[in-house]
């Protein structure tokens, strides 16, 4: 099935939305956790730590995290459910260079390993992990049906995805509000601080397209997941989705 998300692009050439989006991540990798920080007002934070509390129920010692990125969440989960294993992987070599590096400064660099990885064909074979998380990356994937089919594919039976991702609220003057904060003022920063300004158009427009609640869970379910829910965060600006095998 096509979804909106899929076809919204970075750079709207003739390559696939993939190549596109690791050219998009290796090209603004530098600016990433500091726009991250100023765009959300630190409180990206915030959600990685309710999201990873939701999975403490959960016997977890394996843990995949895909399109990692800078390492944020890997680290995190870490910390707080201390997993034998995580493997967190991400398109964008230039990313993982910076998560490596955070890892190495933390001492966390033994217990969390990065690797180059496609989420569309990931390498890893079935029942393989624990838990599957990826936070602020479903709405990047080129095929959404087979994104989450893969994710199914390497958990193991009574495994768990976590998927965070960024959402459009659906109050009417909070929208108003945040259709200013995210047309405007985040491309306005991004062409600030990033030398790349396209990429924080593509933001907006990523975030407007992607599947969000019931519709969300309704791709988990196609996929094989059971008991999915989701729960809305500061005013429907962020949704953590939760599937289990």
């Amino acid at each position: 099935m096509d979804y909106k998300a899929e076809k919204i692009t970075p750079y709207g050439t003739d390559d696939s939305k993939t190549e596109q989006i690791k050219d998009m991540f290796d090209s603004i990798a530098p600016a990433y956790d500091f726009m991250n920080r100023a765009m959300t007002f630190g409180i990206d934070k915030i959600w990685r730590r309710i999201a990873v509390k939701k999975l403490k129920k959960y016997s977890i010692s394996s843990i995949l995290d895909v399109a990692t990125g800078t390492g944020d969440l890997a680290m995190l989960l870490y910390r707080k459910l201390n997993p034998k294993k995580i493997m967190g992987i991400d398109l964008s070599s230039g990313m993982l260079e910076i998560a490596k590096k955070k890892a190495a400064e933390k001492n966390l660099d033994k217990f969390i390993n990065f690797e180059v990885g496609n989420c569309l064909e990931l390498k890893y074979a079935d029942a393989s992990f624990d838990a599957v998380t990826v936070a602020y990356g479903v709405r990047n994937f080129e095929h959404l049906d087979k994104g989450y089919a893969e994710m199914y594919r390497v958990l193991n039976p009574g495994g768990v995805l976590c998927v965070i991702e960024l959402s459009t609220p659906t109050n009417p003057f909070i929208l108003s509000l945040y259709k200013f904060y995210t047309r405007h003022f985040i491309p306005f920063i991004g062409r600030s601080i990033s030398k790349d300004a396209r990429a924080y158009s593509y933001l907006p427009e990523s975030i407007a397209a992607v599947a969000q609640g019931e519709e969300m869970l309704d791709i988990m379910r196609h996929a094989g997941f059971k008991n999915c829910k989701f729960h809305a965060l500061t005013f429907g600006t962020c949704s953590i989705y939760i599937g289990e095998k």
